[in-house]
């Protein structure tokens, strides 16, 4: 029998991804059930119910899902983050997760240093600001995205520092960036600093007032990776103390409110999570995923598990 693959999207591919994806799939002899812009989750637990595998984005797999997912035997997420899926579920009821890594670092990269032009630029408001050259940069967390913002910061002529206990020093250091051995040090050194660290355990509300009030003035923290990681209570107090300190974020913090009545000029917040949202990181992450998921049923393929 003929497996299903479920691309259940809320915010849905680009129809070029669709079509890529339909016509791998059909290739392969799978086919492709499609849940676009469903707005409830009745829609995806009925979708579920009788497939085989799972493509999502920002869409949520949770126990609910997973237990009305009788057939389900892998879920890709087409991108890096995957704290979506619940993965202690996917495991107890024997479901592999994937993620898609590097497919998207690229797209968010850009936005990255785009929103760093925007805020040295003063907004654009007519006013002077200031160049990225010569200034310093943190990258927290060197994976695929850290070390594209890298690549892209050293075109603008910025010294770099980055810290990941999970990556070699000389690994970074091949990449002409400065490898820092403690978080502390990577704020210290830094008036910019560009997040990429997953939310876990670990890492929610790791970034605190002691390290941003640490950084060299100017300072101003990047955010394209997820707002749990940021401690907003201290967040609000940094910006009160330090006036030269300013936010932006590709997701709204839960004290957006706040800051915009009291801080204008110094943050931006896209008005959707923005960093994968480009044509070709569209195309490349749902790709992979089709890609994975083929693999999976064909060689046993778990390179990109996520779940054990």
């Amino acid at each position: 029998m003929m497996k299903k693959i479920l691309l259940a999207t809320e915010k849905p591919f680009a129809a070029e991804a669709v079509g890529l994806i339909k016509e791998i799939a059909d290739k392969a002899g799978y086919q492709i059930i499609l849940l676009e812009k469903y707005t409830d989750k009745s829609d995806l637990l009925k979708a579920v119910s009788d497939v085989d595998a799972m493509i999502i984005r920002s869409d949520i797999v949770d126990a609910e899902v997973l237990d009305a997912a009788k057939q389900l035997k892998i879920v890709v997420r087409a991108g890096a983050g995957y704290d979506n899926i619940d993965l202690a579920a996917a495991t107890a009821h024997g479901v592999v997760a994937m993620n898609t890594p590097g497919q998207n670092s690229n797209a968010v990269a850009e936005l990255a240093i785009g929103m760093m032009i925007f805020q040295a630029r003063k907004q654009f408001n007519g006013k002077a600001g200031s160049e990225l050259k010569g200034k310093t940069l943190g990258i927290h967390a060197y994976g695929n995205v850290g070390k594209c913002v890298a690549t892209i910061a050293k075109g603008f002529g910025m010294e770099i520092f980055a810290f990941d206990p999970y990556i070699p020093r000389e690994q970074i250091e091949a990449d002409g960036v400065h490898c820092v051995d403690t978080v502390e040090a990577l704020y210290a050194k830094s008036q910019y600093v560009s997040l990429h660290i997953p939310a876990n355990a670990e890492t929610k509300n790791s970034v605190n007032y002691k390290l941003l009030t640490s950084m060299p003035k100017p300072a101003t923290l990047v955010n394209t990776a997820r707002k749990e990681v940021v401690n907003e209570e201290d967040l609000l107090k940094v910006f009160v103390d330090r006036p030269d300190f300013s936010y932006v974020s590709d997701i709204e913090p839960a004290c957006a409110a706040e800051i915009k009545e009291k801080f204008t000029g110094r943050f931006f917040f896209t008005p959707k999570k923005m960093g994968a949202q480009t044509e070709e990181a569209n195309v490349n992450a749902g790709l992979a995923a089709i890609h994975q998921i083929i693999d999976f049923f064909e060689k046993g393929d778990v390179r990109f598990q996520v779940n054990k």
